[in-house]
């Protein structure tokens, strides 16, 4: 059986690691792209945007849903990267566990 001090030091070992692979996620921008990449959405691995690119192609004052939606896709786009690569590089971490 393992003793409470080497498994505190199994503990602090993996916390590190776990937050090393954060900041590795929060410092990586993802880049999120709609249909022809019309519209470019970046986003830092923490969910903040840093950019949003519209062409202006896609700019119809006559036509907003064909943009909201193009936006919407590149939003969603990045952010679902972002969670993948989140559970990619977290989820070793939490595998197994009981919550």
């Amino acid at each position: 059986m393992m003793n409470m001090q080497s498994m505190m030091k199994q503990a602090q070992k993996l916390q590190k690691q776990m937050q090393a692979s954060q900041e590795e996620i929060t410092n990586t921008t993802f880049v999120g792209k709609s249909a022809q990449e019309l519209v470019v959405a970046e986003f830092s691995g923490d969910k903040v945007l840093k950019t949003l690119n519209i062409k202006a192609d896609v700019i119809d004052p006559e036509d907003p849903e064909t943009l909201q939606d193009m936006v919407t896709d590149a939003v969603n786009d990045a952010l679902s990267q972002i969670e993948k690569v989140t559970e990619q590089k977290l989820g070793k971490f939490t595998k197994g566990l009981p919550f």
